[in-house]
């Protein structure tokens, strides 16, 4: 019916077909430093067999900025990338009384095409 509507449809369609690749940004040998390290948890671990990897980036990266840096230094394009920002711990001590702080950390969860695998070795 004409009365309720075929925008709904146009704007479903139109979604679809949006293409979810991040543009990236010319880094200028600043990758390792954007990507500080593979994270290697149990969960993440996992992950790598369906092409899902995690890094510990810089906390104020944004999505183009590791996009580009996983393209300078593993020669694969991400198909979609997920920032986590992990709050700070108070944890106890081992060696002295009291509690400390376990630092903030921000992880990104990296998306790759089917076939594409990326090699930490």
């Amino acid at each position: 019916m004409a009365i309720f509507g075929d925008k709904k449809k146009e704007k479903k369609e139109k979604a679809m077909v949006k293409h979810h690749a991040h543009s990236t940004v010319s880094l200028h040998g600043k990758a390792h430093d954007i990507i500080r390290a593979p994270w290697f948890s149990e969960k993440a671990l996992l992950g790598t067999e369906k092409g899902v990897y995690a890094f510990a980036v810089l906390p104020r990266a944004t999505k183009p900025e590791i996009v580009g840096a996983i393209k300078e230094i593993y020669n694969v394009t991400p198909k979609a990338i997920r920032i986590v920002n992990l709050p700070a711990k108070s944890k106890a001590m081992r060696t002295r009384r009291g509690m400390g702080t376990r630092a903030a950390r921000t992880k990104a969860y990296v998306y790759l095409n089917q076939g594409d695998s990326i090699q930490f070795a």
